[in-house]
This record gives C-alpha cells, structure tokens and sequence, in this order.
C-alpha cells in the first residue's frame, strides 16, 4: 500500500513539473500583434489585366478551301507575311477570263479607230454624208467605253483574287489559329488572332471610392505576378484614367501603359494595381504579420495564433502583398491577435 502511494506521488509532481514546464515555455514565447495597415505604407490594390493595344483577329474576304497554313499559335510574323492561303482556281480563270475581255474590247475599238479615221477622210471629199461620219464616231466612243469598262471589271476580278491569299497586317505574335488545313475559310470568320507585344497595357476597373484619391498626377504603380521582368511594383510609362463611369458596376477604367522592351507578357495575364494612400479610402484596414511568423508547410500557409489560455494554434491564412518585412494577411487573422514570431518554437511549446 506504502508503495502504491509513493507511486501515485511520484506521478502527480513529474505531471505537475511538465506542465510548469510548458506554461513557462508558452510564457517564454514570442508574439506579436496582427498589425492593420495603419502601421505600414498606405494603399490600395486593385486587380487588373494584362491587355494589347493592338489586337486584330484576322478573317479572309472570300469563302474558299484553305489550301495552305503557313503559321502557328506562338509565332512571330512580319507585316506583310503571308499567313494562310485560299483555293483561289476559280478566281484565277474568272480574272483571266476578264483579261481576254479586255483585249478583245481593244480589238474592236482599234478597228473602230481606223474606220473613223476613213470616214472621216470620205467626208472631207465629201464622198459620205455627215450622218455616215456621226454613226462611225459613235461606234469608235462605243467600243472605248467597252474598254474601259471591261477594264474596270478586269481590276475588280485581279483584286478579288487577291484576297484568298492572308497576310499580317502588322508584325506581331499569333495567339490563336482556330482552323486548320482543308476547312472553309468564310467571310468574317476568324482565321488568326494577332497581337503587338510591344504595346500592351495594365487594365483595372477602379470602384467609384477610389477616383477621388487620384489626383491630378496620380503616383500609381503595377505589378505582375510570376513575371520576372515585372517583378515588385513598377512604374507605368502613362497613366490614363477614362472619363466614363460603369453604370451597372460605378467602376471606372484605369489604364497602364507597359515598356515595350519587356519580354514574356502575353494579353490576358494577371496584374495587380497599386494606388498609394488616399486610394484605400472607405476599404477595410488591411492586416499584417512579420515575415518571419509564416509557416509554408506542403501546400498549406499559415501562422501560430495564442488562444485565450495561451496555447499556441496553428492557423492557416491566405497571404497577400509584402511590405518591408511584413506581409499582408487576406484572411484567417483578426486584428490584435497575438501571433508567435517563430513558428518553430510555438510548434514545442503546444
């Protein structure tokens, strides 16, 4: 019975030790406040999208078979090049039929000519009637106007055969080749679609609250995701804010010019638009922890936040913005919370 009882007291002070041990360890640990943005630059982002001044989707003039497909999605084309070519064997006769026109009118107004100028030589000698000479210039005005209009009719078959060949009509980059060899090309159906990688813009509709924080020079500022050379906030080389206000969505437009010198943009990318200050009027305070106190564990992100006993509690979060050495926390924390500073000790001291 003595035993039993040293036993069970041995047990109770190893369990009372251990949990001294870890309330002093919690109390040890380091934490701080989920800050708002009033403790770090100001501002506001928007989302946005990369998009090309010059985007044409290429259509053929004529229906036809297409016989050749000379370019791919991701090339890069000249102006000018040839893109796509259509079955143009009919349009060819039609406008070689139209040149025979041509020269057959010619044949007959020559022939017109000299029997003009005969009579005309008669009516001097006065051999033929005036009547005689009238009827021979008609004939000759007759047979000119057959020319020239056959001619007209000539240049109408030679530039429609033009038109089953495509070309670009600026150099650029093919982004969409929705045929393929042998299917008809019809008019004003999509061929190609073409853009100018060297005049893209940032868009981003801008919600009624924010126009006012612009300014008359407005300090706005891009970034894009993922993209090396666009990498941190950047500079836009113009700022345009249109002058027309969404009336479903009371959203204005903002645009960004990009440098045309940067590689790898494509139309269509995501990016993100930084209005400093003022911009973030009526949003709500945006929330930040140190760097340091983010744990990226597989897939999941997330922070070390003490509950009311003091208990370290992993949280996932989703990140947003850095700034300096903090970073913006999108959701999973509450302003004030307590949030452990090294997420390796918090994780011993559960």
């Amino acid at each position: 019975m003595f035993k039993t009882r040293l036993v069970a007291a041995a047990a109770l002070f190893c369990c009372m030790a251990l949990t001294a041990a870890g309330a002093a360890e919690r109390a040890a640990l380091a934490t701080v406040p989920v800050k708002t943005s009033g403790n770090v630059a100001a501002g506001a982002s928007f989302d946005g999208v990369v998009e090309a001044l010059r985007q044409t989707a290429v259509s053929a003039q004529v229906a036809g078979a297409i016989v050749a497909l000379n370019v791919k999605a991701g090339d890069p084309v000249k102006a000018g090049q040839v893109l796509l070519r259509i079955d143009a064997r009919a349009a060819s006769e039609g406008a070689a039929a139209s040149a025979a026109q041509v020269e057959a009118a010619r044949a007959s107004m020559n022939v017109a000519s000299k029997d003009y100028e005969r009579q005309k030589q008669l009516f001097q000698k006065q051999y033929i009637s005036q009547s005689a000479l009238d009827r021979a210039q008609a004939q000759l005005e007759a047979t000119q106007a057959q020319v020239r209009a056959l001619q007209a009719q000539s240049g109408v078959a030679s530039t429609q055969s033009g038109f089953f060949v495509v070309t670009a009509p600026y150099a650029g980059i093919v982004s969409e080749v929705p045929v393929a060899l042998g299917d008809m090309a019809m008019p004003g159906r999509p061929l190609f679609t073409l853009y100018d990688p060297a005049a893209l813009r940032v868009t981003a509709s801008l919600p009624q609250s924010a126009l006012a924080g612009l300014g008359a020079n407005p300090q706005v500022k891009y970034e894009i995701p993922g993209m090396a050379a666009a990498s941190g906030l950047n500079k836009p080389t113009s700022v345009q804010l249109l002058p027309t206000v969404d009336a479903a969505t009371h959203t204005a437009q903002l645009r960004l010019g990009l440098p045309a010198d940067m590689k790898g943009l494509a139309p269509g990318m995501f990016a993100r638009v930084w209005l400093p200050g003022a911009a973030a009027t009526g949003a709500a305070p945006k929330l930040f922890v140190p760097s340091s106190a983010v744990l990226h564990r597989a897939e999941m992100t997330g922070v070390y936040v003490l509950d009311s006993q003091g208990h370290a509690l992993l949280r996932q979060v989703r990140l947003g913005q850095p700034q300096g050495s903090d970073v913006e926390i999108l959701s999973g924390v509450q302003a004030g919370e307590q949030v452990a500073v090294d997420p390796q000790a918090a994780a011993k001291a559960r």
